[in-house]
């Protein structure tokens, strides 16, 4: 039974070989921050795809990956149980996003969050914004936070950014952070998932297919949880202030590709 990939009809060992290597690589950047995975992947498949179908194939492989990431550093149990009030809004905005996505073009989208993003990189230089209020008032800070991610993660699969800034602003630990960005990345899937399928998207040959990729992107995960494991707090939190800034010129670099 040939492999079927969803948004790609009779694929060769060519396309496959490169779909496999762009899953291996955002597996391996996921491993390596214990974030960024469907931000790598879904651009580059997009060149190959639709949108949709780019997040689609990636649902298995990303399932996989959140769930070793949740479990790794240990005492998720607590992490879960102190931020589940985050989840339920990023359930909320996952829900909304997923559903905007299959109704209307997501490259705006991009183009919004590239602009926060770089927004908030230069809060020191623009010095007229105070985040403190977001320590202050945790609630208030799930809402908008927790919402904007999933929005963004159900519509370009790109829920890190807004979560990144929420758990930096809290002075979360690292393990704490990959903890809390993994679990909300998995039930984000699964309602995501949950949304293609009542809109008759999902298959059972496309879901094989996504599955199909999950070995070559655990075994990369591995190897960048490995280097991880030797970056200090403070040397973590300074590359993900540089993830931040790479990732808002992927999304610069795929709005221009979607409006040229």
């Amino acid at each position: 039974m040939p492999l079927t990939l969803p948004g790609l009809e009779d694929p060769s060992l060519g396309v496959l070989a490169l779909v496999s290597g762009i899953i291996a690589l955002a597996a391996f950047i996921h491993g390596l921050f214990g974030l960024g995975f469907g931000l790598i992947a879904t651009p580059l498949l997009a060149l190959l795809m639709d949108v949709p179908s780019a997040i689609y194939i990636t649902l298995v492989p990303t399932v996989a990956l959140n769930l070793v990431s949740i479990v790794q550093g240990g005492g998720w149990r607590e992490t879960v149980l102190r931020y589940w009030r985050l989840s339920l809004w990023v359930l909320l905005g996952v829900f909304i996003g997923s559903r905007l996505l299959l109704a209307v073009d997501p490259a705006p989208f991009l183009l919004l969050l590239a602009m926060v993003i770089l927004l908030y990189l230069n809060l020191d230089r623009v010095r007229r914004f105070d985040l403190g209020w977001i320590r202050r008032s945790p609630n208030l800070s799930f809402a908008l936070f927790g919402t904007a991610g999933g929005f963004t993660g159900g519509t370009v699969n790109a829920m890190v950014p807004p979560l990144i800034i929420l758990c930096l602003e809290l002075g979360m630990a690292p393990v704490t952070m990959v903890q809390v960005f993994n679990f909300n990345f998995l039930i984000g899937k699964l309602v995501q998932l949950g949304v293609f399928a009542e809109a008759g998207i999902v298959t059972v040959a496309g879901l094989m297919g996504s599955a199909s990729l999950t070995i070559a992107a655990l075994a990369t995960l591995f190897a960048g949880m490995a280097i991880r494991a030797r970056f200090d707090e403070a040397r973590y939190r300074g590359v993900l202030k540089g993830v931040l800034w790479a990732m808002a010129a992927l999304l610069l670099v795929r709005f221009v590709w979607d409006v040229a």
